[in-house]
Protein backbone atom coordinates (compact mmCIF):
# COMPACT_ATOMS: atom_id res chain seq x y z
CA UNK A 1 0.00 0.00 0.00
CA UNK A 2 2.77 2.24 0.96
CA UNK A 3 6.04 2.55 0.07
CA UNK A 4 7.50 5.80 1.84
CA UNK A 5 5.70 7.46 4.27
CA UNK A 6 7.07 11.48 5.25
CA UNK A 7 6.35 12.61 8.46
CA UNK A 8 6.28 16.25 9.23
CA UNK A 9 7.49 16.52 13.02
CA UNK A 10 8.09 20.16 14.29
CA UNK A 11 8.61 18.58 17.96
CA UNK A 12 4.99 19.12 19.60
CA UNK A 13 2.94 16.62 21.06
CA UNK A 14 1.05 16.28 18.52
CA UNK A 15 3.42 15.82 16.28
CA UNK A 16 4.72 12.94 18.63
CA UNK A 17 0.74 11.46 17.87
CA UNK A 18 1.35 11.49 14.62
CA UNK A 19 4.94 10.23 14.67
CA UNK A 20 2.64 6.87 16.50
CA UNK A 21 0.18 6.68 13.83
CA UNK A 22 3.33 6.61 10.97
CA UNK A 23 5.04 4.06 13.26
CA UNK A 24 1.90 1.76 13.07
CA UNK A 25 1.63 2.17 9.47
CA UNK A 26 4.91 1.59 8.59
CA UNK A 27 4.75 -1.22 11.05
CA UNK A 28 1.64 -2.51 8.98
CA UNK A 29 2.82 -2.03 5.56
CA UNK A 30 6.78 -2.32 5.53
CA UNK A 31 7.14 1.63 4.26
CA UNK A 32 9.98 3.12 4.73
CA UNK A 33 9.71 6.43 7.03
CA UNK A 34 11.09 9.84 6.36
CA UNK A 35 11.24 12.59 8.83
CA UNK A 36 11.38 16.09 8.05
CA UNK A 37 11.44 19.39 10.23
CA UNK A 38 11.30 22.99 8.26
CA UNK A 39 12.42 25.59 9.63
CA UNK A 40 11.61 29.35 9.20
CA UNK A 41 14.42 31.08 7.96
CA UNK A 42 14.60 34.37 9.32
CA UNK A 43 15.79 37.81 7.23
CA UNK A 44 18.18 39.99 7.90
CA UNK A 45 15.47 42.85 9.50
CA UNK A 46 14.26 39.69 11.58
CA UNK A 47 17.67 38.61 12.56
CA UNK A 48 18.66 41.99 13.74
CA UNK A 49 15.37 42.81 15.62
CA UNK A 50 16.03 39.56 17.55
CA UNK A 51 19.49 40.76 18.57
CA UNK A 52 18.56 43.75 19.97
CA UNK A 53 16.14 42.48 21.63
CA UNK A 54 18.66 39.30 23.47
CA UNK A 55 16.78 36.34 21.95
CA UNK A 56 19.49 36.15 19.19
CA UNK A 57 22.64 33.72 19.83
CA UNK A 58 25.86 35.53 20.45
CA UNK A 59 27.32 35.17 16.90
CA UNK A 60 24.47 36.56 15.55
CA UNK A 61 23.18 34.03 13.11
CA UNK A 62 19.52 32.75 13.89
CA UNK A 63 19.19 30.41 10.71
CA UNK A 64 22.04 28.55 12.46
CA UNK A 65 20.22 28.75 15.59
CA UNK A 66 17.01 27.22 14.25
CA UNK A 67 18.44 24.74 12.21
CA UNK A 68 20.20 23.45 14.62
CA UNK A 69 16.70 22.94 17.23
CA UNK A 70 15.46 21.78 13.92
CA UNK A 71 18.27 19.05 14.12
CA UNK A 72 17.66 18.10 17.51
CA UNK A 73 14.12 17.94 17.13
CA UNK A 74 14.33 15.61 13.69
CA UNK A 75 16.90 13.37 15.25
CA UNK A 76 14.22 12.93 18.91
CA UNK A 77 11.89 11.81 16.10
CA UNK A 78 13.78 9.27 14.52
CA UNK A 79 14.88 7.89 17.97
CA UNK A 80 11.44 7.46 19.05
CA UNK A 81 10.48 5.81 15.61
CA UNK A 82 13.26 3.42 16.37
CA UNK A 83 11.39 2.57 19.50
CA UNK A 84 8.48 2.13 18.09
CA UNK A 85 9.70 -0.22 15.98
CA UNK A 86 10.42 1.32 12.63
CA UNK A 87 13.17 -0.57 10.97
CA UNK A 88 13.79 2.08 7.79
CA UNK A 89 13.71 5.86 9.13
CA UNK A 90 15.33 8.84 8.00
CA UNK A 91 15.26 12.89 9.37
CA UNK A 92 15.80 15.72 7.29
CA UNK A 93 15.55 19.40 7.82
CA UNK A 94 15.14 22.18 5.58
CA UNK A 95 14.39 25.87 5.69
CA UNK A 96 11.31 27.40 4.13
CA UNK A 97 7.42 28.06 4.36
CA UNK A 98 6.29 24.85 6.14
CA UNK A 99 3.57 23.61 4.21
CA UNK A 100 4.85 24.27 0.66
CA UNK A 101 8.50 23.12 1.85
CA UNK A 102 6.87 19.56 3.36
CA UNK A 103 4.91 19.11 -0.20
CA UNK A 104 7.64 19.28 -2.34
CA UNK A 105 10.04 17.17 -0.14
CA UNK A 106 7.44 14.80 -0.38
CA UNK A 107 7.39 15.19 -3.84
CA UNK A 108 10.69 15.18 -4.92
CA UNK A 109 11.83 12.47 -2.40
CA UNK A 110 8.80 10.03 -3.81
CA UNK A 111 6.85 9.86 -0.53
CA UNK A 112 3.30 8.18 -0.90
CA UNK A 113 1.81 9.45 2.10
CA UNK A 114 2.04 12.52 4.19
CA UNK A 115 1.74 12.44 8.07
CA UNK A 116 1.22 15.71 9.84
CA UNK A 117 -0.55 16.46 13.60
CA UNK A 118 -3.32 18.58 13.39
CA UNK A 119 -1.80 20.94 15.45
CA UNK A 120 2.23 22.32 15.78
CA UNK A 121 4.19 24.28 17.82
CA UNK A 122 2.53 27.73 16.85
CA UNK A 123 4.35 30.18 15.58
CA UNK A 124 5.64 31.57 18.76
CA UNK A 125 8.46 28.29 18.48
CA UNK A 126 9.09 29.71 14.79
CA UNK A 127 8.21 26.03 13.33
CA UNK A 128 5.76 25.00 11.58
CA UNK A 129 3.81 28.62 11.14
CA UNK A 130 -0.44 28.77 10.83
CA UNK A 131 -2.39 26.23 9.82
CA UNK A 132 -0.01 24.30 7.93
CA UNK A 133 -1.67 21.07 8.44
CA UNK A 134 -4.50 22.99 6.58
CA UNK A 135 -2.44 24.16 4.51
CA UNK A 136 -1.00 20.68 3.24
CA UNK A 137 -4.22 18.90 2.96
CA UNK A 138 -5.00 22.10 0.46
CA UNK A 139 -2.11 21.69 -1.90
CA UNK A 140 -1.08 18.30 -1.82
CA UNK A 141 -1.30 16.05 -4.62
CA UNK A 142 -0.16 13.16 -2.24
CA UNK A 143 -2.60 11.72 0.74
CA UNK A 144 -2.35 13.46 3.79
CA UNK A 145 -3.23 11.82 6.92
CA UNK A 146 -3.94 14.62 9.93
CA UNK A 147 -3.61 12.96 13.32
Amino acid sequence: MFKKILLAHDGSNGADGALEKAAGLCKLTGAELVVLTVYRHHSILEASISMVRGHGEESGNLDDAMRSAAREVGNHAKALAGMLGVPKVQAFIKGGPSARTIVAFARQNGCDLIVVGSRGVGASEGYMLGSVSHKVTSISEIPVLVV
